[in-house]
């Protein structure tokens, strides 16, 4: 009974254990399906807020979008209106043009018209006057013609007179042809050689040692020497030589004569130096003497015919050049042609002769003496009493007509002997300019870099900016250098044009 009792209290537990857990079970149910509502709508209200977050950026865009186009419309209207107005305003150009092209052609027709008309006018006036004419004058046609035909014949007279002018400088065109036979056959009888003389003059050394006592302690007598000489010494590494330097022949050469007689006697000091200066002076005068004395002999002229200190003065031209070409020698020259054309023009011989030889004495002094040449010389042959005919020669060589046939002779030798080749030679300077000159015009084009004159002004190399300067307008350029040069420069030969273009890159592996 007691088990039976138990057993019932145990069923009555576990009932109400299966109570109590139902309601407790029941309870956290429906909180939990309260929670999961709140939990949708806080979803639903944050989807509603999100989506109106949404719309109202929609809708801010679609307003973009609609100002957006509204602006691109708007200027798309603008363009339009400006394209029309270019338009409208073509159509009106083009309309004025075609009245004013119908009115020009209207022009033309009415100015086409009038001048229909007036040719009709023109030809009844003609007529008019022809009838005027033959009433007035009394002829008729064939008269006139008859007239015309005398006029005719009188101009061919003219023309006959003009033919016969022409015949003369045919003519004329003959005698210059054997007046130049004449002279190719003087020239070729004259065999005169000549001398080039520069601005150095070289004395020979025994030894290198001499260039030291040369010098001198502290140079005292290189300075010597040249302060009493009025020349340059240049010492330099020239073996067993040294230069003298200066622009008058005659005291080079009396700078030569002393250093020769110093380094012969081998004592080198100053005093020892005005000594051999002063001998060197003197032997010079008598070398200048025997030169004119020579001279004279080789022209067969008697030494009795002209004053002693004419003679010396003559002497001088053998240390004086023109333009390379020394005096003495061309003196000679000239005196030999201008004979050899007074032989077979039959002018006077001893005029032509004596004046050729004399006709350039004045540049023997006019270092020394004011002036121009022709009228030193003329005045130094007036002064020692020679003929004027030859005194005359000293001035008519450089006049452009001269008086005289002997004159006229002279002038033409003095031009031969001067333009034949080899005579004279360019001076350093002239060549010095025309380089200049060559790398100016080169280097005066766009895009050169550095233009540089080679081969004695005979090839022309130019470096270019190769970004500036491709192949094709290399090409150009040297074209374009090369006329410029041919328009501008005078030259000897032709001149080589060498355009160069290159590019060089350099890069370094380390």
């Amino acid at each position: 009974m007691w088990i039976l009792a138990g057993l019932y209290g145990v069923a009555i537990g576990i009932g109400i254990g299966f109570g109590v857990g139902y309601v407790v079970r029941k309870r956290l149910a429906l909180g939990q399906v309260d929670s999961a509502e709140a939990q949708a709508e806080k979803i639903l209200k944050d989807a509603e807020n999100e989506s109106k977050k949404t719309i109202v950026e929609a809708k801010e865009q679609a307003l973009r979008m609609i100002e957006d186009s509204k602006r691109q419309d708007e200027d798309r209207r603008k363009e339009l209106r400006l394209i029309q107005q270019k338009l409208e305003k073509g159509e009106q150009d083009y309309q004025r043009r075609m009245s004013e092209l119908q009115k020009r052609q209207e022009d033309l027709f009415n100015k086409n018209e009038k001048i229909e008309q007036l040719k009709v006018e023109l030809s009844k006036a003609r007529e008019e006057q022809i009838a005027k004419l033959e009433q007035i004058a009394g002829l008729t046609i064939e008269e006139a013609k008859t007239v015309v035909l005398k006029n005719a014949e009188e101009i061919m007279s003219d023309s006959f007179a003009s033919r016969m002018h022409k015949l003369e400088r045919t003519q004329n065109d003959e005698l210059e042809g054997k007046a130049r036979n004449m002279l190719s056959l003087v020239i070729s009888r004259v065999a005169s050689s000549h001398c080039v003389d520069t601005t150095t003059t070289n004395v020979q050394l025994p030894n290198d040692e001499m260039k030291g006592r040369i010098i001198g302690k502290e140079g005292r007598n290189i300075k010597a020497i040249e302060n009493l000489t009025g020349t340059e010494i240049i010492v330099d590494d020239t073996p067993e030589t040294i230069t003298i330097s200066g622009f008058s022949p005659i005291r080079r050469q009396v700078a030569k004569l002393a250093l020769e007689k110093l380094i012969e006697d081998g004592r080198i000091h100053p005093s020892k130096i005005e000594g051999a200066i002063e001998d060197a002076k003197k032997s010079l005068a008598r070398e200048i003497k025997k030169a004119g004395e020579d001279a004279l002999y080789e022209l067969g002229i008697p030494l009795t015919s002209l004053d002693p200190k004419l003679i010396q003065i003559l002497g001088r031209l053998k240390y004086r050049t023109s333009y390379g070409q020394n005096v003495l020698r061309h003196s000679i020259e000239v005196a030999q042609i201008a004979t050899l054309l007074a032989q077979e023009l039959g002018a006077d011989v001893t005029v032509c002769k004596r004046g050729g030889l004399l006709h350039d004495i004045g540049k023997a002094v006019d270092h020394d003496v004011q002036g121009a040449h022709p009228e030193i010389g003329y005045n130094i042959l007036k002064k020692f009493n020679l003929p004027e005919e030859v005194c005359y020669q000293a001035l008519g060589h450089h006049e452009d007509s001269p008086k005289t046939l002997e004159a006229i002779l002279v002038k033409t030798a003095d031009a031969i002997s001067g333009a034949r080749p080899g005579a004279r030679k360019a001076t350093y300077e002239n060549y010095i300019q025309r380089l200049e000159e060559l790398e100016k015009t080169a280097a005066g084009f766009p895009g050169v870099e550095k233009a540089y004159a080679i081969q004695a002004g005979r090839e022309v190399r130019v470096f270019v900016e190769p970004k500036e300067v491709d192949d094709f307008a290399a090409y150009r350029l040297a074209k374009d250098i090369a006329k410029k040069i041919e328009s501008e420069l005078t030259y000897p030969g032709e001149v080589k044009v060498n355009v160069i273009r290159e590019t060089r890159v350099v890069e370094y592996a380390r």
